[in-house]
């Protein structure tokens, strides 16, 4: 997945140029902005990756194919809703806070909410559960996640086996640009790259 935060238009149509076709954004108002003079970018497929606020939940089921950041049930409840309005089957991955940091989104591991999550997604007509989504704790020295990246590797594996209704674990998005050779080797499906195509971005202001 090519991670567009930033990139302006005629950067990304570069990208889809060259052959990519799944692309992820962080924030729903900047994509809105970009969105109309993508529309013709045969086959590209959009992912929100961000963190999202639930007021925003209408405008992302709108914009997006996938919502890869689902961390509680009341936003899942809201992009069911907004989904079935607009008569699509919105696919969600749940985001994993892995670390257990406190500045990062996500639900924990071992939470009530997960759980809730889990067993309610049959509530969710609407919405296609289809994995899951992390960020590790960041360190320059990518070997530093691997356990991060295995501890997400046996939750997955541990959701996959109980065989849940309306859970379709077919993706395990997690990995960067400066650590994704490491997720990749411990079960990475979806590796989210920004960096190291578009280049570092430029600091706002």
């Amino acid at each position: 997945m090519a991670v567009t935060k930033t990139v302006p238009p005629e950067r990304i149509r570069e990208a889809y140029d060259a052959g990519l076709r799944l692309f992820g954004e962080n924030r729903v108002q900047e994509f809105a902005a970009k969105a109309d003079g993508l529309r013709d970018l045969v086959g590209a497929e959009w992912h929100m990756i961000g963190h999202l606020q639930s007021n925003k939940a209408v405008k992302a089921a709108e914009l997006f194919a996938r919502v890869d950041s689902v961390d509680s049930l009341r936003l899942a409840q809201k992009l069911n809703t907004a989904a079935s309005q607009l008569g699509k089957k919105l696919s969600v991955l749940i985001e994993i806070n892995i670390g257990g940091e406190q500045v990062k989104n996500g639900v924990a591991p071992d939470s009530a909410e997960l759980e809730h999550l889990l067993t309610g997604a049959p509530e969710f007509s609407s919405l296609e559960f289809r994995g899951l989504m992390t960020v590790p704790p960041y360190n320059d020295d990518p070997e530093q996640s691997r356990q991060h990246f295995r501890e997400m590797r046996e939750l997955f594996n541990q959701i996959a086996r109980r065989n849940l209704a309306s859970i379709r674990m077919d993706v395990l998005s997690m990995g960067m640009s400066h650590d994704f050779e490491v997720a990749i080797e411990e079960g990475s499906s979806c590796v989210r790259i920004g960096a190291a195509i578009f280049g570092e971005r430029r600091k706002a202001g």
